[in-house]
């Protein structure tokens, strides 16, 4: 799928990639193996295409005005991406990704959040630019966006998915938007996905979790490893944390996803220290490869741009700050109550 750390492949990788090809069919015994091994993989992909079901009815909408009993402007908070960002799974609006992050914002700054849904069940990173468009028009203040396991599971080659991410990102940032973004899950975590294809979706997943990071701090935004934070409570608890189509997240793993995400969204907006200080262990800065590699393999890791003695960019590239966030649990994002949380619809008295 690429090489994790370089955002469209060059020469060298394309050198590298003939000469391992060249290596893999070398000889009659591991072409077989080889031709073997492909076909075990497609008939794997086409049993996981029956076994999870396609989308059936479009996820609640979490677009309104959430605290809108607090003082001040609202903040406007844009969510994009695919159906993990549009909370594909749950039922109810308090339930998605947005609501969630809108709850917490409000009652961490004590403003009113207004939110705009963009996200596409079932997008490609290609398909971010007419959400984007679609977001600059109500002026946000900052921009959460989840893709990328689409890419993956459709074999979008990872440079590709990352420019078409970085075009995003730029054009919000151009507009004055903080952007956060979540980057690819481990689709290895998925139950209908089985080995060796579940270890090559890992792989996958890591290499262009890795790549969108180094892409999205270079182009101004933060980012969110998502990773594996479910898979292990995936596999210990299936019914709980899957939806019923055992590939989208709970409410459950919604709640630990935004719980995860909320701290950056707080810090990209320059609120400084939250009124409730979250638990953090600084893991210091480092050059942005290295962060971006480190961040993929640890789920809940936070990376952003950083300065060393006033310069952005040190021998091995971009400086960038890497945050590991203590684990939350669901319980960490508080649920939407009646009073003040539940949001005002659009349009309505």
């Amino acid at each position: 799928m690429g090489v994790a750390g370089s955002v469209v492949p060059g020469p060298r990788w394309h050198r590298a990639r003939q000469i391992a090809r060249m290596a893999a069919i070398g000889t009659g015994a591991t072409a077989a193996a080889f031709v073997a091994t492909g076909g075990v993989l497609l008939g794997q992909a086409r049993q996981a295409r029956r076994t999870i079901p396609m989308a059936e009815a479009p996820p609640p909408r979490c677009d309104g005005v959430y605290g809108a009993k607090c003082p001040g402007r609202p903040l406007t908070m844009v969510v994009l991406g695919d159906s993990s960002a549009a909370s594909y799974g749950v039922h109810r609006r308090r339930e998605t990704l947005g609501a969630l992050l809108a709850t917490g914002l409000s009652r961490r700054l004590h403003r009113p959040v207004r939110v705009h849904r963009f996200a596409v069940v079932g997008s490609l990173s290609a398909g971010l630019r007419p959400q984007v468009e679609s977001a600059l028009e109500c002026d946000p203040d900052v921009a959460v966006i989840l893709i990328g396991g689409n890419d993956v599971t459709n074999r979008t080659p990872p440079g590709l998915a990352v420019r078409y991410l970085v075009e995003a990102v730029r054009a919000l940032r151009a507009a004055g938007c903080e952007v956060v973004v979540g980057t690819c899950p481990d689709l290895g975590a998925i139950q209908p996905i089985q080995p060796p294809l579940r270890w090559l979706a890992r792989r996958w997943s890591r290499q262009l979790a890795a790549a969108q990071t180094v892409a999205v701090v270079e182009a101004g935004g933060w980012t969110v490893s998502l990773g594996d934070m479910l898979g292990p409570r995936f596999v210990a608890e299936p019914t709980r944390m899957f939806a019923w189509d055992r590939f989208h997240p709970s409410a459950e793993g919604y709640a630990v996803a935004a719980a995860a995400m909320l701290p950056t969204v707080i810090s990209a907006l320059g609120a400084g220290v939250e009124r409730r200080p979250v638990p953090v262990r600084a893991e210091g800065v480092r050059s942005l490869p290295e962060a971006a590699q480190e961040a993929a393999r640890h789920a809940g890791t936070e990376v952003s741009g950083a300065q060393v003695r006033g310069r952005d960019r040190g021998p091995a590239g971009r400086w960038a700050h890497l945050r590991r966030r203590a684990f939350f649990g669901v319980g960490a994002v508080p649920q939407p109550g009646p009073a003040t949380d539940s949001p005002t619809l659009e349009g309505s008295a």
